[in-house]
């Protein structure tokens, strides 16, 4: 019974981790390029305005600032209706490898 109990409390807490995090299904994927002032932010050729409250999170799943986000990152971005940033991804290489396998 105590084993039990203890495997019970072990998958409790590794479960998240098994998990794979929800990408947002109405993102754009594209490159991050050269850091901007903010509150913008350089996608491909573009540069877009982070909206307010708009987030970014990074391939460990943290919240980072726009400061923090590194050129030349794999990421799917969101658009509120006004054009700005929502939220961005930063996508881990086994991300990318399965939006290109759904892509196709």
């Amino acid at each position: 019974m105590r084993k039990l109990m203890l495997l019970l409390a072990f998958l409790a807490f590794t479960a998240p981790a098994w998990a794979q995090r929800a990408l947002p299904a109405e993102a754009k994927r594209g490159t991050t390029g050269e850091r901007q002032m903010f509150p913008t932010v350089q996608v491909g050729t573009e540069i877009l305005r982070l909206a307010p409250g708009g987030i970014i999170v990074n391939s460990n799943n943290l919240t980072i600032t726009q400061g923090q986000l590194p050129p030349g990152s794999e990421v799917l971005y969101q658009l509120d209706r006004n054009g700005e940033i929502l939220r961005i991804v930063i996508l881990t290489p086994e991300e990318q490898a399965r939006l290109d396998r759904t892509k196709k």
